[in-house]
């Protein structure tokens, strides 16, 4: 892993402190059309901030995405990694990040606005028992992007989750709950960092106004992932924050669904893998209370096979 670049602009009127308020910090990995629109989008909301920084995490890239963002080292702070590691490789951004708050998405993913950044500092400047800012995801279109995660309506308030792509948290907190869980590699990792929050008894606060837009790139990732990942890291949440016999039910019911999916696609062999794999590895338990759990709602019937058919009928 290398780091280079600094957080400042040669020869513009962008001039980052360097004890920032919000770092900003989004993973990439063989999309170079669309990092460059969000490097660009990024450098035009920031152009005239003094209170916050950039963090490009690579991923070993070999399509031209390492190379673009090394000329874009003058203002920002690039993190090479030798080999993609997923999402274990924000984890090297975070820890470069020297905010107070870190701003998370992805090389498809930005900001809409200015406001959005103010939001979120305002956000976390004066609502101590906040730790996570859940932010609204949105198409470029503007219209909201509905995910189990999030609340079903744009009203602020508590939220059960949020969405990787787009949401603010404190860096202490990040940095005491373990940052993201490296082994996830991907999808689910936000679950496990949200339930971590939650355990240190801290909020996760749903800011419609801090506003999101995910352009939901398919560049570069193959369809085996959304079966492996998924079924995998999904059981080992479950194995470890749910008491028998409801985490029973809840992983039959996720093989279940799993293996429609893999139906669907035809990934059978990706989807046994993650069968293996997910009662295979040590999972050290940690079983929630049941205050906790309640607040697990959302998690719980995305993971119900009858919940699921009760949608699919309803």
């Amino acid at each position: 892993m290398a780091v280079t670049g600094y957080a400042s602009i040669a020869g513009a009127s962008m001039n980052i402190s360097p004890q920032p308020r919000l770092s900003i910090v989004f993973l990439n990995y063989n999309r170079l059309a669309e990092t460059r629109r969000t490097v660009v989008r990024l450098l035009d909301l920031l152009a005239d901030r003094s209170d916050a920084e950039v963090i490009a995490v690579d991923n070993a890239s070999s399509d031209g995405t390492r190379e673009y963002l090394q000329t874009q080292a003058h203002w920002l702070r690039l993190v090479e990694m030798d080999s993609n590691v997923g999402i274990a490789a924000l984890n090297e951004g975070f820890k470069q990040a020297k905010g107070d708050y870190i701003f998370v998405h992805d090389d498809d993913s930005c900001p809409h606005d200015e406001a959005t950044l103010d939001l979120i500092i305002e956000c976390l400047d004066t609502r101590p028992e906040v730790g996570v800012v859940a932010c609204r995801i949105e198409s470029p279109s503007g219209q909201a992007v509905r995910t189990w995660h999030l609340p079903g309506t744009d009203s602020p308030g508590p939220s059960m989750a949020f969405v990787g792509c787009g949401f603010a948290i404190r860096r202490s907190l990040f940095e005491k709950v373990g940052w993201y869980p490296g082994r996830f590699f991907l999808y689910q990792n936000e679950m496990e960092v949200a339930i971590r929050v939650m355990r240190q008894g801290c909020r996760i606060h749903y800011d419609p106004r801090c506003r999101v837009v995910h352009r939901e790139s398919p560049a570069g990732r193959p369809s085996w992932r959304r079966i492996y990942f998924p079924t995998r890291n999904t059981i080992w949440i479950i194995r470890r924050y749910f008491p028998f016999p409801g985490a029973a039910y809840l992983i039959a019911s996720r093989l279940c669904m799993g293996f429609v999916r893999a139906a669907q696609s035809l990934e059978f062999g990706w989807y046994f893998k993650a069968v293996r794999d997910a009662f295979s590895e040590p999972v050290e338990r940690d079983i929630l209370p049941q205050a906790l759990r309640k607040r697990l709602s959302e998690f719980r019937e995305e993971n119900s096979l009858c919940h699921q058919l009760t949608r699919l009928l309803s």
